[in-house]
Order: C-alpha cells, then structure tokens, then sequence
C-alpha cells in the first residue's frame, strides 16, 4: 500500500493508473492513503524519521535555513491564490525550514500570493521534533524575511537571524576564497521536492493538524 502511494506522488499519475498487476487495487490504495493522512500517519512517519536519523547522523540544529518556494498546483483545492510571477495563475507557496544538510524540519503550505512574512512564525511553531535547549540556534534566510516583524519574530523563537541579501552573498562569494551560502540547502530540498510531480501540481498542505498535534 505505502509503495503504490508513494508510486503515485513521485510520477504524478493517476490513482485509477496505478498498475493493477505490481500494487493491488488503486481506489484501495487511495482509501488507504485518505484514511493514513486524517489520522495523523504521515506526520507520524515524519517525526519517527527524524528521530531515528538524529540518532544515526545527529539533526544540524546549530544552522538551519528557511525558505519559500512558487508552485504552480493547477490541480489544487485549497492553500491557493494567485500567483504574481506567473501571469496571475492559481498556485501555492511552500515554506520549508530545514537544518544544516537540509533535512526537513518544518513545512507549510500557503496561497502563492501571500508574503514569506506572512507564515514565518507558523513555519517556526510547527517544528515536527523539538531542539535540545542548550543548542545556540542560527537562522538563515533571504531578503523575503527581512524588516523588523521578521526580526522580531525569529529571535522570539530562540534564534539568532542571518538574513542576507542577494548581493551580500554574491560579493561574498568573490571576496572569500571557498565561500558558500549556509541558506542554499533549502533550495536544494525545494527542487527534490518538486520531483513528486503528485505534490507539485496538487500542492497540498503538510503542516500539522490538531489531530495530529494530540499524538506529540
């Protein structure tokens, strides 16, 4: 059942194309799936993952990154708006907050017209697993976050902002021998994200629902 749905999010086919022959009956499939996300099981699965490679690799607290990213979602239902950069089309934004290596920590979903701003503190409360007290914890982020609300609101949440704008980073990058942006991992867990052609073009939203937040 778990493999023909994760068939289905990474070619973005149909449920009812799902083949027959390798997985079973598709509209069980996608019974199983609807029941799995009411009941809180991917959020679980989630949380269950980072736990275990904490214990294996150990999560980069120390610098974490966050960022927005477009989608188009023509096929989305709910978290859409129109979207600026591309001729006012329904799409979705999804925010990411990732650790050092870019492993997921944090996830929302919002209206593509919607300012980064506008769901940092949401991406920030709906950590899946919470960081050690004692971890000094750095934020990086682009130019989206910048001004006094944002400034406010990642310090309130126990970090210390990095927010750089672009040119900050491209003369960096000339003056410093070896340098590399610490923000650019979330970028990279964007782009393997929107190789789930199911995710990218429904959209979808990941963030935790009350039920699931009872299980924590």
């Amino acid at each position: 059942m778990f493999e023909g749905i994760v068939y289905v999010l990474r070619t973005g086919c149909q449920w009812k194309a799902l083949p027959k022959e390798r997985f079973g009956s598709p509209s069980s499939i996608h019974g199983y799936f609807t029941r799995w996300i009411k009941a809180g099981f991917f959020l679980s699965l989630w949380r269950a993952g980072l736990a275990e490679y904490d214990e294996m690799e150990g999560i980069s607290w120390q610098w974490q990154s966050i960022d927005g990213a477009m989608i188009k979602a023509p096929m989305a239902l709910e978290e859409v708006g129109r979207n600026p950069t591309d001729r006012g089309e329904k799409g979705s934004k999804r925010h990411i907050l990732v650790d050092e290596h870019g492993v997921p920590l944090s996830l929302v979903v919002i209206g593509a017209n919607r300012h980064d701003v506008s769901k940092l503190e949401r991406v920030l409360d709906q950590l899946v697993v919470l960081p050690p007290k004692e971890i000094k914890q750095n934020l990086c982020a682009d130019k989206g976050y910048t001004g006094n609300t944002a400034k406010q609101v990642i310090e309130a949440h126990g970090y210390v902002p990095h927010v750089k704008e672009r040119g900050e980073e491209i003369k960096a990058k000339k003056e410093i021998p070896g340098y590399r942006s610490r923000r650019w991992v979330v970028e990279l867990t964007h782009s393997r994200l929107n190789r789930f052609r199911k995710v990218f073009v429904k959209g979808g939203n990941f963030e935790t629902n009350d039920k699931a937040k009872s299980q924590q």
